[in-house]
């Protein structure tokens, strides 16, 4: 298993580009902006049969790409909680003046289990939060989105966030998670699992 991280558009929202060889498989997780560099990031992977883009959730900085990215890598599947859809597909889903509501969206479709990752329902900064735990060989990596950050947790201020939902939900599927397993959230750098439980403010 390969992880490219990219660091995309005015927010500097993180998009995950990981490759499973045994099946010739790269998901593209949370593609927010820069189709471009997305595109060229996934030509730099060995050559893949299929491409899967996977989304944490559904706000505006983490699927503005989506359309153009699924249109040039030939995405098979486009993957969303269910509960985020009519985030997904609402016009008012934007962060004005720099962040426009996306267009040409596809459809997608509820997380289905194919063996290559876990899905870990998150609710709490949407209704529709996810986090995807994939494991390589004893190693683990979770892809949480804007539920948990490095020293800090998503906000919830946002329609359809609520702060309550979103703590029990990282104690009841994230923290229980093995204290190596490595971080990657939806902005910033990586952490683990065991120095979120140490350290992170929000959880103690």
């Amino acid at each position: 298993m390969q992880i490219s991280a990219l660091s995309v558009g005015p927010i500097d929202e993180n998009c995950y580009l990981v490759d499973v060889d045994e099946k010739r498989r790269l998901y593209v997780i949370d593609p927010g902006a820069d189709a471009d560099r997305i595109v060229e990031a996934a030509e730099n992977f060995p050559k893949f049969d299929e491409a899967r883009i996977l989304l944490t959730h559904a706000h505006v900085d983490h699927i503005g790409a989506v359309g153009e990215v699924a249109r040039k890598l030939r995405v098979s599947r486009v993957m969303l909680d269910p509960a985020d859809g009519g985030i997904y597909r609402s016009p008012y889903n934007e962060i004005p003046p720099i962040l426009p509501a996306a267009r040409n969206l596809p459809g997608t479709e509820d997380f289905a289990s194919d063996g290559d990752f876990t899905v870990l329902r998150v609710p709490g900064h949407t209704p529709g939060g996810c986090a995807l735990l994939f494991e390589d060989g004893g190693r683990r990596v979770l892809f949480c989105g804007d539920t948990l950050f490095a020293g800090s947790v998503g906000r919830t201020d946002l329609p359809g966030g609520d702060w309550n939902t979103l703590l029990e939900s990282i104690r009841r599927e994230l923290l229980p998670l093995p204290p190596e397993t490595r971080v990657f959230p939806g902005h910033g750098g990586s952490t683990t699992i065991g120095e979120e439980k140490d350290g992170n403010p929000y959880l103690r």
